[in-house]
């Protein structure tokens, strides 16, 4: 019984039976241990998991082996790496479930190494003959580790063994080369399974769609259906992830007239893939579209997709309403739920808020996520609180890169360059290996604090000691130092000499400092870098416009601000907002908007009338000192 309610999916039953079972005073073999600890992984409980390694070691069964490799698959599944190695150390006569388990579990975690040095061991002893479960796992791990060299090795040895036409084998091989950009060994490796199926060319699909080749995935598609080969949701689903862009749009609307025709649309999965497909490719009213046609069929997927489109939109708003939406019906908020609404309280820069979601994931149970505590980090110091981000940060059992970066790129932003740097040092001598938006935060830091050298060998040494590759961002911050540092002209050479074309975040960096210095001439060529890449950036001419004035060019003032007319181009509103009682109000320069927009400059012409008696002087003198100042 036990093991019938964990094989369909009815973990809590099993649990119950297991207990009523200790009750009666039975005393559990080991199949109703191993079935019990399988049942802990679907139940997501780790330290129910625990309680039962308990009871197996207190019942002399812990050296039994399906129990031993039941608890070494949960300690991976759980990412408790170092229990799963004690436990699979202390096995004795290793079968080949236990080194498939260890493998599979090791390589899923992000320990592809690993897992594959399991491999290389297994094979040493000359005992076992790996089975295609195996190969599939130790052939991911190749794929996580982008080395299709190794990859290629594991398929000789997979065709040595007699499994070189195996479909599972040959799906994961798909996968594999697909992932290392290799398209045309993944269609090879498809070619020779005997007999695929529809798995198998879903399979297929999926790896082509993971390497982001649309128009391949659309052509296998084609070719699947002319086989005489049905396609099935999963098919739909796969295929639909290929399609990320504006680009491929037209694409993804063919398939899914398809799913109309073939009565498709009712499958909630396949909607869900679509809302997440136009979200991507279009505009955030045909994701809206597709969430309302939904209706009654919608899920807690649908929930999170349509949060992440509205992120994915830039419209934090919408995605509180939606949470707000969610709560009125029958599905409560899960880890990504709580990560995309973390993710829109910074974006509001919303505290308040971002609170109440911290105390909905403590009394949920999500607080200890990773991922929740990561949100939580961001979430805490873009809505200025760098002290509950750090407090919150020390609370982490097993802090990962994610933390790490984001409490370094938060202090940051916020000037906190020291202690950005004394973190970045605590973190490499902790053994975590930083990638590239903890060098973000470094260089933003060295950038804050005038600590150019120290920045200069950080961007130096980043690739060599570390194996980060530079991106534009890292480079626009080594400009950013350069410039702060008053070196225009060096930041002017450090573009020149990027490897790749310098894109207009770069340009406007170098053209902000250029006003800051007072340096027309590399201004000039900076804007006009700027204006190349986007004619219509208001801000370029209007910094253009600061530079000149800086110097007394006024007819350089008057010429850009004609040219700024003719071409229709507008500066763009400052805007700001504020929270207050759980709501955020808007406003903009010269706003009239407002419900309560009188009362509000009412209460400012009172504040004004204060400030300046009690400042002395004439209220037309004030304003006219107020102006003047503004306008320096």
């Amino acid at each position: 019984m036990i093991a019938g309610y964990t094989q369909n999916g009815r973990e809590k039953d099993a649990m119950e039976m297991y207990v009523e079972m200790r009750r009666s005073g039975v005393v559990p073999d080991q199949f109703a241990f191993g079935s019990v600890v399988r049942a802990c992984v679907g139940l997501k409980d780790v330290e129910l998991g625990k309680q039962l390694h308990a009871d197996v070691l207190k019942s002399e069964l812990g050296c039994e082996l399906i129990p031993q490799n039941a608890l070494v698959a949960m300690y991976t599944k759980f990412d408790q790496i170092d229990k799963a190695w004690i436990v699979f150390d202390k096995i004795v006569y290793k079968d080949l479930v236990s080194w498939g388990s260890v493998i599979g579990g090791f390589g899923q975690q992000g320990y592809e190494l690993e897992a594959l040095e399991f491999f290389k061991e297994m094979l040493s002893l000359g005992v076992y003959c790996p089975n295609e479960f195996i190969f599939g796992s130790v052939l991911s791990a190749c794929g996580g580790l982008f080395q299709s060299e190794y990859g290629s090795e594991i398929h000789g040895l997979s065709i040595k063994f007699g499994l070189g036409k195996d479909r599972y084998v040959g799906c994961s091989l798909c996968h594999m080369y697909a992932k290392c950009g290799s398209l045309e060994s993944a269609k090879t490796a498809f070619h020779q399974i005997d007999n695929p199926d529809v798995v198998s060319w879903n399979a297929f699909i999926a790896a082509i769609a993971c390497s982001g080749d649309s128009n391949e995935s659309m052509s296998l598609f084609s070719q699947m259906r002319h086989l005489g080969f049905v396609p099935d949701g999963i098919t739909i689903s796969r295929l639909l992830s290929s399609f990320t862009s504006f680009a491929t749009l037209y694409q993804g609307m063919q398939i899914h007239s398809y799913v109309i025709k073939k009565n498709l649309g009712v499958n909630v999965p396949v909607m869900n893939n679509f809302l997440t497909m136009y979200s991507r490719c279009s505009d955030f009213s045909d994701a809206v579209n597709i969430f309302d046609e939904m209706t009654s069929n919608v899920n807690l997927v649908s929930w999170n997709a349509i949060l992440t489109a509205c992120l994915h939109h830039n419209l934090p708003d919408e995605a509180c309403r939606y949470l707000k939406l969610m709560q009125t019906s029958q599905y409560r908020p899960d880890q990504i739920t709580l990560t995309s609404a973390l993710n829109a309280c910074a974006l509001l820069a919303s505290l308040e808020r971002g609170c109440q979601i911290h105390d909905y994931a403590i009394k949920s149970g999500y607080e200890a996520e990773t991922s929740i505590s990561n949100g939580l980090i961001d979430m805490y110091t873009k809505c200025g609180s760098p002290s509950d981000a750090r407090k919150h940060f020390e609370t982490m059992d097993n802090p990962d890169v994610v933390s790490w970066s984001s409490l370094i790129v938060g202090y940051a932003q916020f000037g906190y360059g020291e202690k950005a740097l004394k973190l970045f040092r605590t973190m490499r001598d902790m053994g975590i290996k930083p990638n590239h938006v903890t060098f973000v935060g470094v260089l933003s830091a060295c950038s804050h604090v005038g600590l150019l050298e120290e920045g200069r060998h950080y961007y130096e040494t980043m690739e060599t000691e570390h194996g980060v590759t530079p991106t534009r961002e890292h480079c626009s911050c080594v400009v950013d130092m350069l410039a702060r540092a008053g070196r225009l002209r060096e930041a002017e050479n450090f573009i020149s000499q990027m490897s790749f074309d310098p894109d207009i975040v770069v340009w406007k960096t170098l053209l902000g400092a250029c006003r800051t210095c007072g340096d027309v001439e590399v201004g000039k060529r900076a804007a006009e870098k700027v204006l190349e890449l986007d004619p219509s950036n208001s801000s370029a001419h209007v910094l253009l416009c600061n530079i000149y004035a800086s110097t007394g060019s006024w007819d350089d003032v008057a010429r850009v601000r004609k040219l700024m007319r003719s071409k229709g181009v507008r500066k763009d509103l400052a805007q700001s907002w504020i929270e207050l009682r759980k709501r955020v109000h808007e406003f903009s320069v010269e706003d009239r908007l407002h419900p309560q927009m009188d009362e509000i400059y009412s209460l400012l012409e009172t504040l004004w009338l204060q400030i300046t008696t009690a400042a002395g002087g004439s209220v037309l003198d004030q304003k006219v000192a107020l102006v003047e100042h503004l306008q320096e």
